[in-house]
Formats: structure tokens, sequence, C-alpha cells
């Protein structure tokens, strides 16, 4: 059995005060002797671009993975940003502005906090 909640729902059925129910979202049960449930957890990272005139700055938080899981790659204007790890998976495509080179990332990570600086 697995829980999850992302904030509540409020339900009101008519003006009497015990008709209005408030329940977490997501606090739906499931019994997995029941369904045959499989959870992959894939998180988008929060991402903030700061364009330059040198350069983009790319700044991603990504807690609780080392620097060595994590996997920058650069496709024409696609930059691709994923972690694969036994706690968390983190996965972003960002599309830039304008295409870049592969010798011109500079990336580092610390205290979950991955930085990418793409030189114009």
């Amino acid at each position: 059995m697995f829980f999850t909640n992302f904030g509540f729902s409020i339900k009101v059925g008519s003006l009497d005060a015990n008709s209005v129910k408030v329940k977490p979202l997501g606090s739906n049960t499931y019994n997995s002797k029941k369904y045959d449930v499989t959870v992959f957890e894939l998180l988008e990272p929060l991402v903030d671009i700061f364009e330059e005139m040198d350069h983009t700055l790319i700044i991603a938080d990504m807690p609780g993975v080392h620097e060595k899981d994590i996997h920058v790659d650069l496709k024409d204007d696609i930059l691709q940003i994923s972690t694969k790890t036994s706690d968390k998976n983190y996965q972003k495509e960002i599309l830039l502005k304008e295409s870049f080179t592969k010798d011109k990332i500079i990336h580092t990570y610390k205290n979950g906090i991955l930085k990418i600086r793409l030189t114009k």
C-alpha cells in the first residue's frame, strides 16, 4: 500500500456544515494485492535560466543525488539533464534560445544545486 499527498480538495454538497468534505489530494490508497501497481517516480527539477551577455546560466534544484550520477547532454539547442539512482530519478529537457557546442558546457554540483554555464 502506498500513499501520496499533493494538496487537498474541498467538496461542498449543500448548505449543511456536515456536507463539506476536505480530503488530501492523492489520498487514494491502492491495495497491491488487488492491483498490480508499478510506480516509477520521475522528478523534474526546478530550473532557473539566466541569459547573460557572454553566457547562459542554468541553475537546477536536484537534491539527493551525487555529482557522478548527473548526466548533462547537449543536442543542438536542447539541453538534457538526467540522473538515475536508486533513490532519485530526475529528468529535464530545456529548449535553449540558441545552439551551443558541447565543449562550451561547464557544470558544477554542490549542496543539491546544479549550475550549468554555456559560454556563447
